[in-house]
């Protein structure tokens, strides 16, 4: 029995020690060493400053900024630690609230626009940490930017279409818009708030 117990032991330290340390540092070396970039996170710098990641939306309200994507994460939005969704279903009548909510922070900062609020703009993801939105999404809130920044609504679209990105190897996915990257090539080189 002892042996038995023994055995036992030493099996759970070497499994331990293999599946927890050696395999993550091996896989962890192996990613550093292939994608750099996104072993660290993909962040985002400015002017020596990190301002965020590419792969973690922002919190936008200002309406200079294109806002992104909705966050269920609690207690504040795009909060890494509490990535997830609301759990809230199609007949909760919360779900419904918080939508009507967003439309109507939407037309209020942009009464004028009268167009159909893309759903990206009112639903939040399942991670609560979408840092993309669609085209649609970024188009409709073009005039918006454009006013509170005093630029011509064209320069503004333009600037939308160079930070789109395609489908991934022309099939995967679909065409998207960093919030962040955009905002950032509104403001130039400056660091965000």
């Amino acid at each position: 029995m002892g042996t038995l117990i023994r055995n036992a032991v030493v099996l759970l330290l070497l499994l331990t020690a293999v599946t927890g340390v050696a395999y993550p540092l091996a896989v962890g070396g192996i990613a550093s060493a292939i994608f750099p970039r996104e072993a660290g996170g993909s962040l985002v710098e400015r002017n020596g400053h990190v301002v965020g990641s590419a792969l973690i939306g922002q919190s936008f309200t200002a309406p200079r900024y294109f806002w992104g994507r909705p966050s269920a994460t609690t207690p504040t939005p795009d909060n890494a630690l509490a990535s997830g969704g609301s759990n809230l279903g199609p007949s909760n009548p919360a779900l419904t609230d918080a939508a009507k909510r967003r439309i109507a922070a939407l037309r209020a900062i942009d009464p004028g626009n009268d167009s159909p609020v893309p759903v990206e703009l009112v639903a939040a993801s399942a991670s609560g940490l979408d840092p993309d939105i669609s085209p649609a999404a970024a188009r409709y809130q073009v005039a918006r930017v454009a006013r509170e920044r005093g630029l011509d609504p064209a320069a503004v679209q333009a600037l939308v279409e160079a930070h789109t990105e395609g489908r991934q190897l022309g099939v995967l996915g679909e065409p998207r818009v960093n919030v962040l990257e955009l905002n950032l090539a509104l403001d130039g080189s400056k660091r965000l708030p």
